[in-house]
């Protein structure tokens, strides 16, 4: 079938998308069925019916994994748009009218919670009593998982550490934290100097490692992980202070000197180049409130 005889897509094709949009955030057909609420056998056959419509095959599939092809990738992005920004009429409607309605996906990195500084949960609050009609969703990543989140338009606002300004990104300062060496406390420090530090994908940590001082240790996957190795009395390893302290009532830490100390500024951070939908714009003025009469 040419481009000149294909119709329109239709309400039909519109759920096919979607459940294509699931399978490839997901990368597989069993966890999108969960997702969408359908077998995986209805997922299979919302996508072979996407692909016979467009006329192109959107992804593989088989014992080697769902992978999207470059044409898939290129479908993915352009529904991607194209399905948040049908999402966000009823919203935007509604916000004309001067009620707020909707989704509003936040994004957390790991443990901010934990940190005294943290106001997040007086700022949702803050939220349900001024637009009860938004519903806040969270979703808790790293931040390279933020970031692409960000970018692909799945989290309306992040909250991260800064560590370094991107220009695509707009930041609103909330608080700060403070990363510093640890080491269990049976650990001398004499004897600390002299055991590897546990190695993590971070600014803070390369940091540390490109001075020479310490070995590199285990590669660990978040702070759970690296607190997990300091324990063993085995390895030092960086941590957020109100972390440590947490840790330490189970399994006592000591604190190396404050050489390695890093100040990291927990930000709420959008996209520089997209309009917010009027809901985020509330909740980044409440969280700038929040901040303001501490």
């Amino acid at each position: 079938m040419d481009n000149q005889t294909r119709k329109p897509l239709t309400e039909r094709d519109l759920k096919s998308l979607r459940v294509f949009c699931a399978a490839a955030q997901a990368s597989g057909f069993t966890a999108a069925g969960e997702k969408v609420h359908l077998s995986k056998a209805s997922v299979s056959r919302h996508i072979r019916e996407v692909e016979e419509r467009l006329g192109a095959k959107l992804c593989e599939r088989g014992p080697g994994g769902f992978k999207l092809t470059v044409v898939g990738a290129v479908a993915f992005d352009v529904t991607t748009k194209a399905l948040r920004a049908l999402d966000r009429i009823q919203p935007d409607i509604d916000a004309v009218r001067g009620v707020l309605t909707g989704p509003l996906t936040i994004g957390l990195v790991e443990h901010v919670l934990m940190d005294p500084a943290c106001k997040l949960p007086a700022a949702l609050t803050e939220l349900r009593q001024q637009a009860p009609n938004v519903l806040p969703e969270i979703i808790v990543m790293t931040h390279a998982q933020l970031n692409q989140a960000l970018r692909e338009r799945r989290v309306q606002i992040a909250i991260r550490g800064q560590y370094r300004k991107d220009r695509t990104f707009s930041y609103q300062p909330l608080f700060d934290e403070y990363h510093r060496l640890y080491v269990a406390s049976h650990v001398t420090l004499a004897e600390a100097k002299k055991l590897p530090l546990v190695y993590r994908s971070h600014p803070f940590v390369d940091k540390i490692m490109s001075t020479g001082r310490f070995r590199r240790g285990p590669d660990a996957g978040g702070l759970e992980a690296i607190a997990t190795f300091i324990a063993t009395g085995d390895f030092v390893g960086l941590l957020t202070e109100h972390y440590a302290d947490l840790i330490s009532a189970r399994h006592p830490l000591r604190r190396l000197d404050d050489e390695f100390e890093f100040c990291n500024r927990i930000c709420a951070i959008t996209e520089a180049s997209r309009p917010l939908p009027a809901s985020a714009e509330l909740f980044l003025e409440i969280l700038k409130r929040q901040y303001r009469s501490k």
